[in-house]
């Protein structure tokens, strides 16, 4: 995608984090956006601060990406507003903490309805609208833990690997058509996942941690859209966003075994640092 002055984008999860960052790098290339998010009070805040510093069109719709008749609708209510769709922002996301023994299935229902249906619905319901666009990007946030296992997120590696696999696979079914497929695979990022997560008891003392972990020394979202519309720019279908990703992808192609087995052990003497200072 040579260019994206005039285009349309789609972003779900626009009202914090990467979503964010990416509508307003997008709004500052030259797009137009559809902010999409859950939470309202947000989109308002994004929306208000894009209108006041560009001359770009920006609408607002408030959505749950899981929810199958409300982003069935949510296409034609796009193209009432803009005419057309060019880009679509599969980053809504959520998290839960939870070793898979105490992983409540309820949880795990909302965390595959969010990180998974919603990549899916998105996906499904703007695919005709991108096929009618010149040059069409999808771009579908996977993760880090897209690419290797980790104890305490067997659900969220689980959606994040599916969210993967869809990728690679939607974007051979629509080589050579001009809807091409981004899968992003972002490390640690200074967003809100962690704080809005979910945490099961056990894994509660390591929230407050996580958090102020992220804030200190997790990128800036900005510096992640910034990577993200780099790739695009040069039609790429993946991108690692990250040192650690690209360190973790390069040791799981080289040592398969060892590297998953390095990443048992460290899970486990978190877990006990943890226990003796909760």
């Amino acid at each position: 995608m040579d260019s994206f002055r005039d285009r349309v984008a789609v972003v779900t999860g626009a009202g914090s984090g990467i979503g964010r960052a990416l509508a307003e790098s997008l709004v500052r290339a030259g797009a137009h956006v559809a902010l999409v998010d859950v939470n309202d009070e947000r989109l308002r805040d994004v929306q208000d601060q894009l209108e006041r510093d560009s001359d770009r069109r920006v609408s607002r719709h408030v959505a749950d990406v899981s929810d199958r008749a409300r982003m069935a609708a949510l296409p034609q209510q796009v193209l009432d507003e803009h005419g057309r769709v060019d880009i679509l922002v599969n980053n809504a996301g959520v998290t839960v903490a939870a070793e898979f023994g105490e992983l409540d299935l309820a949880d795990l229902d909302w965390l595959v309805g969010v990180n998974f249906w919603g990549v899916i619905h998105g996906c499904k319901f703007f695919l005709p609208a991108l096929r009618e666009s010149d040059d069409a990007y999808i771009v579908n946030l996977s993760s880090l833990f897209g690419l290797v296992g980790v104890p305490g997120q067997s659900g969220y590696c689980a959606t994040k690997f599916a969210v993967r696999g869809f990728s690679e696979s939607l974007a051979a079914e629509l080589a050579g058509t001009r809807v091409r497929v981004l899968s992003v695979h972002p490390g640690g990022i200074a967003t809100n996942i962690v704080r809005d997560g979910r945490f099961v008891a056990s894994h509660a003392h390591r929230q407050g941690r996580m958090v102020s972990f992220f804030e200190r020394h997790a990128m800036p979202a900005e510096r992640c859209a910034e990577i993200i519309l780099g790739a695009m720019r040069r039609g790429r279908s993946r991108v690692l966003v990250t040192r650690e990703t690209h360190v973790a992808d390069a040791l799981k192609r080289i040592f398969p075994t060892l590297s998953q087995a390095a990443i048992a052990r460290a899970g486990k003497l978190l877990a006990r640092r943890g226990a003796n200072r909760s």
